[in-house]
């Protein structure tokens, strides 16, 4: 197992071995287990954060650090992650977080990773240290390399550093939720909900028919909003443990006892279907549109026997379904890694 400290450190990594797969904090072993005649990149010894500007709401830092370590200093200033990424609760990292493409419940509010980075450094299959993107949010210099690496799942380079915009947090945070009659209805409502101006944090669906609702802002207007909700869907409960409760989601604590991890696109058209399907513990995040699911072998079988693209965190076999074979992705492949040193999962 490699441990590079330093950029300088990958570069070398990467000259000396000519299969090599990154590893961060490891929370997404499908994605980060070495396979036969792969080394070991552990980047968990490259981190810290380099910069920190919360006048301009950006910061800048090293792949291998937590996301969790990034989140108490924002926090120290009034501002948080917008893109709420998953896993920060268990040790996920910056790079690993950019590489699985991975954001949690306010993307349906404020939107995803790849909305949010603003520049990278990464070590190319050459060897080479390439810049894309900057570190403030009026930068439009060089190629987008940045928004290249999101979801790459590290098929073209080793990425050292990152830099991001940040947001206020919400001075306050309630959740709503409602149990609807049946799984037509509330995706009737989910459909109803995404359309109006409500301005909602996150908009999640958990089988078979419960929605639950999250808002954030100033305290009264949040309360006024609460109760137009409540009053639009018929009624709901309030939960009291709104952070905890939003933490647990983010981390996909209701995933945990199941062999098999795995995201999925879903949208309100695929979900009758999905729900048709052998699938574990489940929630469908941002109005329906991403699944996050457990599995059992059998119900990753009917996914793939039924052709629907997912990403395996943990778990399984080929991480990855369908493997890419745009042409566009091919030749960014043959441009940064002509050698195939990284994997193409």
């Amino acid at each position: 197992m490699l441990r590079p400290t330093t950029p300088k450190e990958v570069q070398e990594a990467v000259l000396a071995y000519p299969h090599l797969r990154a590893r961060g904090g490891g929370t997404k072993p499908a994605l980060s287990s070495p396979k036969e005649g792969e080394a070991l990149l552990d980047l968990s010894g490259l981190r810290g954060i380099l910069e920190y500007e919360p006048e301009e709401f950006v910061f800048t830092a090293l792949a291998g650090t937590p996301l969790e370590e990034v989140a108490e200093a924002l926090k120290a200033h009034g501002q948080d992650l917008p893109f709420d990424p998953p896993l920060l609760g268990k040790g996920a990292t910056l790079g690993g977080t950019v590489a699985a493409g991975l954001s949690g419940p306010m993307r349906h509010r404020y939107g995803g990773v790849r909305d949010f980075i603003l520049g990278v450094r990464f070590v190319d299959g050459e060897g080479r240290l390439i810049r894309g993107g900057g570190k403030v949010v009026k930068n439009a210099a060089g190629f987008p390399f940045h928004r290249l690496m999101v979801g790459s799942l590290g098929a073209f380079g080793v990425m050292v550093e990152l830099s991001f915009k940040v947001f206020p947090r919400p001075r306050t945070t309630r959740t709503l939720r409602v149990e609807m009659p049946s799984l037509e209805e509330a995706l009737a409502a989910l459909e109803r909900l995404r359309l109006l101006p409500l301005d909602l944090l996150a908009l999640d669906l958990l089988p078979p028919a419960t929605l639950e609702l999250r808002l954030g802002g100033f305290p009264g207007s949040v309360k006024e909003r609460l109760e137009r909700l409540r009053a639009l869907l018929g009624g709901g409960e309030v939960l009291e443990e709104d952070e905890g409760h939003w933490q647990g989601v983010r981390d996909l604590r209701f995933l945990e006892e199941s062999p098999i991890h795995a995201k999925v696109p879903a949208g309100l058209a695929r979900i009758p279907f999905l729900e048709g399907l052998p699938l574990g513990p489940r929630r469908y995040l941002d109005g329906g549109e991403v699944l996050y699911v457990g599995l059992e072998e059998e119900g990753l079988e009917a996914l793939r026997k039924a052709g629907i693209p997912h990403l395996v965190l943990k778990g399984g076999g080929d991480p990855l379904f369908p493997k890419p074979q745009d042409p566009f992705f091919r030749s960014v492949k043959e441009a940064l890694d002509p050698s195939g040193r990284f994997p193409l999962r």
